[in-house]
């Protein structure tokens, strides 16, 4: 399967889709504004744009006795921070691997990093780690995964694209498979209840550590992989004319797929699994600026943190008991993808 650019998408190359990236990212400001809003305890407008200009970041100085610094600062922005990053690192990692592959069917899960985060996960859970602890083994093995699935793909020789993909199927697979052995093990009165929560995803235990150590994954991460644009999109023409042009395709790949996983395995550490973003939102901002990567890679990870906290923000405003987010975007997006699929399949993408 390979990209063949219909035409809405050759016609949107003018300033709009250059500005585009740039107006998403201010969308996403106002929305990270308009969140801080939300919740039990309401604070208007005004006042979270004075606690946000005037005394962020948290300082020892901070009037905790006032209510709504406490709400804002405290209890507010470190989730809302955490959203807006690991929406921007899911849907760069899925725009970035669904140029690596030539396939818009491709997601970040693709390499097992997911499920092998899980697995890390679930066990920290299993044997009572703090919540630190959860996060660094769920990371820590997530990175296992893949590079069980990379040396995996190795033993067949030449590390080619199907080769890795069927790899990290298997390797996602055994992972899921001690998942399920795990779950079978733990207690059910203690110990279960809070593993399948968190396998469903949350972001209702954010902190300012897990903010620092997902921010600094995704700005050096993100930063490599915007600093490859050009190289992706040589790399979507296709090995025979990439390599005609002078670029390393499988250094390439292996790099690209090694930031991508490094994004999706900080993603799980620490807010458990949440789906189906890495896979539709490139295609939405496709849709908006076209498949050029200089563009499109931006313009998915802002469209990406817009996406992931408009979810939050409905997960635990809709009812009065929070809804796992896991479950909302699988819900959201499993229509949606259906829809950009059935829409874009006989005019944008075609078999070769």
């Amino acid at each position: 399967m390979t990209f063949a650019i219909p035409s809405p998408l050759r016609a949107n190359r003018g300033h709009g889709a250059d500005l585009l990236p740039l107006l998403l990212f201010a969308a996403l400001i106002l929305l990270m504004l308009f969140s801080l809003m939300l919740g039990r305890y309401p604070v208007p407008f005004l006042d979270v744009a004075r606690i946000v200009f005037t005394t962020f970041p948290i300082n020892a100085k901070g009037d905790y006795t006032n209510a709504p610094w406490v709400v804002v600062e405290i209890v507010r922005m470190p989730r809302i921070l955490l959203t807006a990053l690991c929406g921007m690192g899911l849907a760069l990692s899925g725009a970035a691997m669904q140029g690596v592959f030539r396939n818009p069917l491709v997601g970040p899960e693709i390499a097992g990093v997911t499920s092998g985060a899980s697995l890390g996960g679930v066990v920290a859970i299993m044997l009572s780690w703090p919540s630190l602890g959860v996060t660094g083994l769920a990371f820590g093995s997530g990175l296992l995964a893949l590079a069980a699935a990379f040396s995996l793909a190795k033993l067949a020789g030449r590390a080619s694209t199907l080769g890795l993909v069927l790899s990290g199927v298997i390797v996602g697979g055994f992972c899921g498979a001690l998942v399920g052995l795990v779950q079978t093990l733990a207690d059910p009165m203690v110990k279960l209840p809070s593993i399948v929560y968190w396998l469903l995803g949350s972001f209702a235990g954010a902190t300012y550590e897990k903010v620092a150590l997902v921010a600094g994954v995704t700005l050096v991460a993100g930063t490599l992989l915007l600093g490859l644009r050009w190289r992706i999109n040589l790399l979507s023409l296709g090995e025979t004319d990439a390599q005609a042009l002078g670029v390393n395709v499988e250094l390439l790949r292996w790099g690209l797929m090694s930031l991508v996983a490094l994004l999706v395995a900080v993603q799980v550490s620490v807010s458990g699994g949440v789906g189906w973003v890495g896979l539709i939102v490139p295609h939405l901002a496709r849709m908006l600026v076209g498949p050029d990567h200089s563009r499109l890679l931006p313009a998915a990870a802002f469209l990406g943190g817009i996406y992931l906290l408009g979810m939050d923000d409905i997960a635990r405003s809709l009812t009065e008991q929070e809804i796992p987010i896991g479950l909302l975007t699988s819900v959201v997006g499993t229509p949606i993808f259906a829809l950009l699929f059935w829409k874009t399949q006989s005019k944008g993408w075609a078999r070769e």
